[in-house]
């Protein structure tokens, strides 16, 4: 088992990125897969980070989110991504990974600045374009683990409350994160210590949900849509690293 003080920074780490991840939709693994990979080193960043976005998406969904998600776009994002995964495998082995993973943090610098500084981009009146981010998010999530942003985008375009924009990505995360989380599993990466560590933080992990939850309510949706543009900028930067 980890040292006493191993044990302090893991759950403080998990307590900031669940309530990132509660209070906005997205954003944990943003913040806790660095830092875990600092504190623990990556064979426990990895699945206990898979470990808390599934108990995230599972407890947001069945604690009433459900009855806020966008069904339409949910589904026809998860069928689309699903379509993009081997597509971004084959990325994986052929593109490089410094130029795509530049190129999509410039876009979302872009994006994230314009909507701050200049007038809201047109919302889409439909989900017939949820298969377009879809397919996206499935090539940046099966080549380099970066299936958010493109989801994001597309949440904020559709013009989601702040509800429907976090209950919507956990109903898109929830399968993709569960087949994650069980090739952790296949692969041998639920060691003794990553399950004890989990069982650990477990209680952390849910007040920040409930907390989280409590932030997300207080939002109107100018000043969501500015925390997420915000939000984006830094992810985009991130990705330059």
């Amino acid at each position: 088992m980890e040292p006493t003080s191993i044990v302090i920074l893991v759950l403080v780490i998990l307590f900031i990125s669940t309530f990132t991840r509660s209070a906005l939709g997205f954003g944990d693994a943003l913040i806790a897969m660095p830092l875990l990979a600092i504190v623990a080193g990556i064979q426990v960043a990895t699945p206990l980070t898979a470990f808390g976005a599934s108990t995230i998406a599972i407890t947001i969904l069945i604690t009433g989110g459900w009855r806020k998600v966008d069904i339409k776009a949910a589904w026809r994002l998860i069928i689309s991504s699903l379509v993009g995964i081997p597509i971004g495998l084959f990325f994986l082995k052929t593109a490089p990974e410094p130029i795509i993973k530049g190129a999509l943090g410039a876009l979302l610098i872009a994006f994230g600045l314009y909507n701050l500084i200049a007038p809201k981009l047109p919302t889409f009146r439909n989900e017939k374009l949820a298969y377009v981010f879809g397919l996206i998010a499935g090539i940046l999530g099966g080549a380099y683990n970066t299936n958010g942003p493109p989801v994001v985008v597309y949440g904020t375009l559709r013009g989601w409350s702040p509800a429907s924009f976090r209950s919507t990505l956990q109903a898109y995360f929830l399968p993709t994160g569960g087949m994650i989380l069980i090739s952790h599993g296949l692969a041998g990466l639920w060691t003794p210590n990553v399950l004890q560590l989990y069982a650990y933080a477990l209680p952390i992990i849910m007040l920040a949900i409930f907390l989280g939850g409590r932030a997300n309510k207080v939002f109107s949706g100018g000043r969501f849509n500015r925390i997420i543009y915000g939000s984006l900028v830094v992810m985009g930067v991130l990705l330059f690293f």
